[in-house]
């Protein structure tokens, strides 16, 4: 039985490749972010009896070594992700997406790890100079968030080429679905629908993007940590398809079967220069390299979030009524 470590378990991302993990009969120790309520996220409530949780900073070299003892593949997802938050906080995101990408993959090369995903982002391709966007678009850092991606993404490829560390730089396009996180779009869109309001507050709805439902994106990662020739390589997770923001408001308020209004929110509004207009991901690569495609269209994965969020249980959870930097 393969020993998995997943840092990051306790977010959206991480806690569905958690379960699909364990669901595939995997050994999984679940890295939930440290804090003094013992929570761990959306990991609570998941019980499985290949499933250790533990409570850490990938902050702190000496932990990162201690967790990646015996283990055989590093599923690295633990980061700080909100845009606008980096804009305030930018040196937060150095210490945890750059030098805890570099602890990561330091605790890796001195364990002998056999393999470590670092997950990347669509983000630091920026603005699409040409689509579909493929791994060798050239990257823009529009806000800090994607520089310290970017950075992230160069610590882990040093490492495979300087010591041949078992490296695959995993690069998602955007991941939508049960229990993402309300600063993102879908969530904010379907929330404010569910809590009835009649008027939402958005952003830009201009810009488009290549949404991937999470099983596929997990899916995605697991076919990767199987493929030899992906290692050393920098490889998307995409649908190879773009919607822009006002046509999947669209389609939500639709399958919602909603009158819902939209109203412009300028603090919802990125720095002209930092907003990325148009994502489009070319998965040929990938494709290529495992065999691997989605299997859910767009309309397919927004009726599953839709049915999680609008559960009673699960849209509590969330604050509607506020911007979620």
């Amino acid at each position: 039985m393969q020993k998995v470590l997943v840092t990051g378990a306790d977010g959206f991302i991480g806690s569905h490749l958690t379960e699909m993990l364990l669901e595939e009969g995997y050994n999984v120790t679940a890295l939930s972010c440290y804090n003094s309520f013992n929570y761990w996220g959306w990991l609570e409530g998941i019980q499985h009896p290949n499933l250790t949780v533990i409570s850490g900073d990938i902050r702190d070299p000496h932990f990162c070594k201690h967790i990646t003892k015996d283990i055989d593949v590093v599923y690295h997802l633990a980061a700080l992700i909100a845009i606008p938050y980096s804009y305030v906080a930018p040196d937060s995101y150095v210490d945890t997406n750059v030098k805890g990408t570099l602890n990561i993959c330091q605790a890796a090369k001195e364990n002998n790890v056999k393999r470590i995903l670092v997950t990347s982002t669509s983000e630091v391709y920026g603005t699409a100079q040409y689509v579909p966007i493929d791994e060798k678009h050239p990257k823009q850092p529009q806000s800090p968030y994607s520089a310290t991606k970017i950075g992230a993404d160069a610590m882990a490829m040093s490492f495979y080429n300087a010591f041949e560390l078992p490296v695959v730089i995993v690069r998602p396009f955007n991941t939508y679905g049960p229990r993402q996180s309300a600063r993102a779009i879908i969530p904010t869109i379907i929330a404010q629908i569910a809590n009835g309001l009649k008027e939402i507050k958005l952003g830009d709805l201009s810009p488009t993007r290549d949404f991937n439902f999470v099983r596929d994106t997990c899916r995605g990662f697991i076919e990767l940590s199987k493929c030899d020739k992906a290692i050393g390589q920098e490889v998307n997770i995409a649908s190879n398809y773009e919607i822009s923001m006002r046509d999947t408001l669209e389609l939500i308020a639709k399958i919602m079967k909603s009158d819902v209004k939209f109203v412009e929110d300028e603090q919802r509004l990125r720095p002209q220069k930092s907003e990325v207009f148009r994502l489009w991901g070319d998965n040929t690569k990938i494709m290529a390299l495992t065999g691997f495609s989605p299997k859910y269209d767009i309309e397919a994965g927004l009726k599953e979030t839709i049915e999680w969020f609008t559960k009673p249980e699960n849209l509590k959870r969330y604050k509607a009524n506020i911007y979620n930097v």
